[in-house]
């Protein structure tokens, strides 16, 4: 079977969705296809986002601000150009999202109400409902969509392996229905990698079941260049309530006021950074991580802070803890660090191309330089929006309609069973060996470990795709000798006692 078609979207989260609605914007003679694994608003971590979009609105706050902030955070490891480009741009995404009906918060006087996050020097993330920014920005582009003739959307469908030509041409993927092992062709000729991050690699993980890092690693295979993939973002206060995936508890809820403390009481974060519990993600992750590592529980109280107004202003946080038994009113929210974001990917230009022509990637599963080692709060959904308006536009400016040449046949065969014995196997290794806290020794015993596996479930997907994706951090994270960011090396001198 083949299916063929202008652009082929690999991806239905916001970068995925937003993408499509900007190719036909920009060039309303192309035919887009999206491909999804779930239906749209259920599979993708976009739903789950719940800061918002980070976007300098507030009076005072400047584009140039942002970009410091985000450069802070980053450690200067990111590339500015693309900072830059992210900060410049991310107020035009909010009012474009604006035009299709986000009802982001307003005050009053009908200004965004803006939060403040960690590392963020002022209120600037514009929020949707308290907590709700992702899944109501979902809910919108899925409507749009759906409501376009010119956008197909398949699904349930899983990518396998890049189609390519006997150039090394991107010309569509193959692709097996959920459930099905038999290949399907769907052929493009601009194909996009929108399939977010590496979270099902970690035993511990806010990412939704279908994000295994399927696309870094047929992206890896075919030949295209990564880039910062040692450096994997664990979210400090995801909710230890033993779900899998782990729900959030949103970092607004440290901008509002909420602390930290273990089981003791103590506020520990007081001593690790100067901000306290408003401190860059590692920082605080570190911190928890290694209270935990000491015996400790730690616990996110937000009772003096909000007390009864937790359940106006963030519904979702609330919701999911009284389901588990747990009253944020009354109680504090138990809360360990969870793989959350991944800063590094498929390296691209500011215009979402990768090393392998007429491929693009954008989203989290792309690296563009903006977040360096570490992402700035709420700048996830900006960069998916702000870098994958810029992919559309380059795409749609092409005079490549249609495929121009047949692509070679898959590389690889599909075993599920495979799949479903290896994955529990990786996700404990990648814990074990690449998580929060990581040294030379651990990293080469867990490549050692990946490396058997590979010899045992490498030769058919998706198994050798979670593969290639763990290796390509694993190796990355033992190139690194030093400390920096979301990558800490308890091996590194500087690191001594942190």
């Amino acid at each position: 079977m083949i299916d063929r078609t202008d652009i082929l979207i690999v991806g239905a989260g916001v970068a995925g969705l937003y993408t499509a609605l900007k190719v036909i914007a920009f060039n309303p003679e192309m035919k887009v296809t999206v491909m999804a694994a779930a239906p749209l608003e259920s599979g993708a971590s976009s739903v789950w986002a719940q800061g918002g979009v980070a976007a300098a609105f507030s009076e005072g706050d400047t584009p140039e601000q942002h970009a410091e902030d985000t450069m802070i955070a980053g450690c200067g490891l990111n590339d500015p150009e693309a900072v830059r480009f992210l900060t410049e741009n991310a107020g035009a995404c909010v009012t474009d999202l604006l035009r299709i009906g986000v009802p982001f918060d307003r005050d009053e006087y009908g200004a965004f109400v803006q939060g403040l996050e960690a590392a963020h020097s002022r209120r600037r993330v514009v929020r949707v409902r308290g907590d709700g920014a992702g899944r109501m920005i979902m809910r919108f582009l899925s409507e749009t969509v759906r409501a376009e003739p010119r956008i197909k959307v398949i699904n349930p469908y899983v990518m396998f392996d890049l189609a390519l030509t006997n150039q090394k041409h991107a010309a569509g993927v193959y692709a097996r229905r959920i459930g099905g092992d038999t290949p399907v062709l769907f052929s493009a000729a601009h194909t996009v990698f929108a399939t977010g991050g590496i979270g099902r690699l970690y035993r511990d993980t806010t990412n939704p079941f279908q994000i295994r890092g399927e696309g870094l690693g047929v992206a890896v295979r075919a030949g295209a260049k990564t880039a910062d993939c040692e450096f994997v973002q664990f979210h400090p206060t995801a909710l230890d309530i033993h779900a899998d995936p782990c729900p959030l508890a949103t970092e607004a809820l440290r901008g509002e006021g909420g602390i930290l403390i273990n089981g003791q009481g103590e506020r520990f974060m007081l001593k690790a950074h100067l901000d306290a519990e408003l401190a860059p993600r590692d920082v605080t992750a570190r911190a928890v991580q290694e209270q935990i590592t000491a015996g400790e529980r730690v616990f996110l109280d937000t009772r003096e802070a909000l007390g009864a107004k937790i359940k106006d202003l963030f519904p979702n946080v609330t919701k999911i803890c009284l389901a588990a038994g747990i009253d944020p009113e009354f109680e504090p929210i138990p809360v360990k660090p969870a793989q959350h974001y991944h800063c590094g990917g498929v390296k691209t230009d500011l215009h979402g191309a990768t090393a392998i022509p007429n491929l693009y990637a954008v989203g989290e599963t792309a690296c563009t330089g903006a977040h360096g080692a570490n992402r700035l709060a709420s700048n996830s959904l900006p960069e998916a929006l702000v870098f994958g308006a810029a992919a559309a536009k380059k795409i749609a400016e092409s005079n490549i309609t249609a495929p121009t040449e047949a692509p070679l046949p898959p590389s690889i065969g599909v075993d599920r069973l495979q799949a479903k014995a290896c994955l529990p196997q990786i996700r404990e290794i990648m814990t074990a060996r690449a998580g929060v806290l990581r040294n030379e020794i651990g990293l080469k015993a867990g490549l050692a470990d990946l490396d058997r596996l590979d010899a045992q479930y490498g030769g058919a997907a998706p198994a050798v795709n979670y593969l290639a994706a763990a290796k390509v951090i694993v190796n990355a994270a033992l190139s690194r000798k030093h400390s920096v960011g979301g990558h800490l090396r308890t091996d590194d001198p500087a690191s001594a006692g942190s």
